[in-house]
């Protein structure tokens, strides 16, 4: 197995969901988390930050309800905004329109955790200062789950009337519920080439790009084995890599095919599936900042 590092600059894209009721969504995307309506068309929507930065694909046809920590996928998305101000406005529009929040200080973030009408998980984040993280010696960066200082957040926001996230917003990290932490690890460290950065015993990992804290999260929360959703279901229908240049691109997915792995390529972009059966879609940037 090509144990080879992954792009120091990939990074990850836009997530693709699966949803109920398009005009329900596209109100919550809009007026709770803060994004802004980039495209709309018979069924589906793009809504991303300015000046046209895409974060979350909207597509209609699911049924039914999604239940929390039953199967595989999307645990949350995770979008990162450029300060603790930005979060504190995200905190004061989650306290203005009522929605229920959890929240947490990672030490390497300080984190809001939502979910839209659909049941996806969504975290919305700013990062502390690279200077300011902790490794230890095994490389692993030190992360908790500590009270967040939610009144120090409404003090930075103070005056601030925010009502859309800001120029400089991306999607920080996606965290999935895999159906074997071992197998995920093989795919998305052994073959992909993702650096470790944190373990959580048996049942969580944590891998970057570049020294990041992390771009994916992988847990058994859902239990070992848990199978995928039904296809009409809620939930995520894929998530993006983003290798920064042709050679990283390329690097990847001949990585994948020499693996073994399943490579679906198109004109501008390629997807495979990880050992748990969800979808990845690997972009360059030119093709992903297209709305």
């Amino acid at each position: 197995m090509n144990q080879a590092a992954i792009h120091p600059q990939t990074a990850l894209g836009r997530v693709r969901l699966n949803i109920v009721d398009l005009e329900k969504s596209i109100a919550f995307y809009r007026e709770v988390v803060g994004l802004t309506l980039l495209k709309r068309s018979e069924g589906a929507a793009v809504l991303g930050v300015p000046p046209g930065v895409p974060l979350v694909e909207l597509e209609e046809g699911a049924t039914g309800s999604l239940p929390r920590r039953a199967y595989a996928g999307l645990y949350h998305f995770a979008i990162l905004l450029p300060d603790r101000v930005r979060l504190g406005e995200a905190l004061r529009r989650l306290i203005e329109h009522d929605i229920p929040f959890g929240q947490a200080d990672h030490l390497v973030s300080e984190a809001l955790y939502i979910h839209d009408p659909d049941g996806n998980g969504i975290e919305i984040y700013a990062d502390r200062p690279r200077d300011q993280w902790t490794w230890n010696e095994r490389g692993e960066v030190a992360m908790s789950t500590d009270p967040l200082d939610l009144e120090g957040l409404l003090r930075a926001s103070v005056g601030r009337k925010g009502q859309q996230m800001p120029e400089g917003t991306t999607m920080g990290h996606v965290h999935l519920h895999v159906s074997d932490l071992g197998a995920s690890r093989s795919f998305y460290h052994g073959i992909l080439g993702f650096g470790v950065t944190a373990r959580y015993g048996p049942q969580a990992l944590f891998v970057s790009a570049g020294g990041y804290h992390h771009h994916l999260g992988l847990n058994t929360w859902a239990g070992a084995g848990a199978p995928l959703p039904p296809e009409n279901a809620p939930g995520l229908r894929f998530f993006t890599v983003v290798p920064p240049d042709a050679q990283a691109y390329g690097d990847v997915l001949r990585r994948l095919e020499e693996a073994g792995c399943r490579v679906e390529r198109h004109a501008e972009e390629a997807f495979a599936l990880d050992p748990s059966g969800i979808r990845i879609r690997f972009r360059l940037p030119e093709a992903e900042a297209v709305v």
